[in-house]
C-alpha cells in the first residue's frame, strides 16, 4: 500500500488507514487526518522533511516519520 510520504507535490488522495499505536496514532488523529480524509500535498521541504499538506482547509507541515504511517490510495 502507498503511504503519504510517497505521494508527489500537487496530488490529492484519500486515507485509507492509519498505522502506528498508541501516542503516535492518536497524535495523527488529533491533526484532523482520520480515515476518508482527502489529502492534497501543496509541498516538500528542500531536504524532504518535513511535507506540507493541505486537509480540512488548513495547511500543515508533517514529519515524513509521521507520514509513513498514513496509507493512502489515489492518484
Amino acid at each position: 500500500m502507498k503511504t503519504l510520504n510517497d505521494v508527489p507535490v500537487g496530488k490529492t488522495v484519500k486515507v485509507v488507514k492509519l498505522l502506528g499505536e498508541g501516542p503516535l496514532k492518536r497524535r495523527i488523529m488529533d491533526m484532523g487526518i482520520l480515515k476518508g480524509t482527502e489529502i492534497t500535498v501543496v509541498k516538500i521541504a528542500p531536504i524532504g522533511d518535513p511535507i506540507e499538506v493541505n486537509l480540512r482547509g488548513y495547511d500543515l507541515s508533517i514529519r515524513k516519520s509521521e507520514a509513513a504511517n498514513i496509507e493512502v490510495e489515489g492518484e
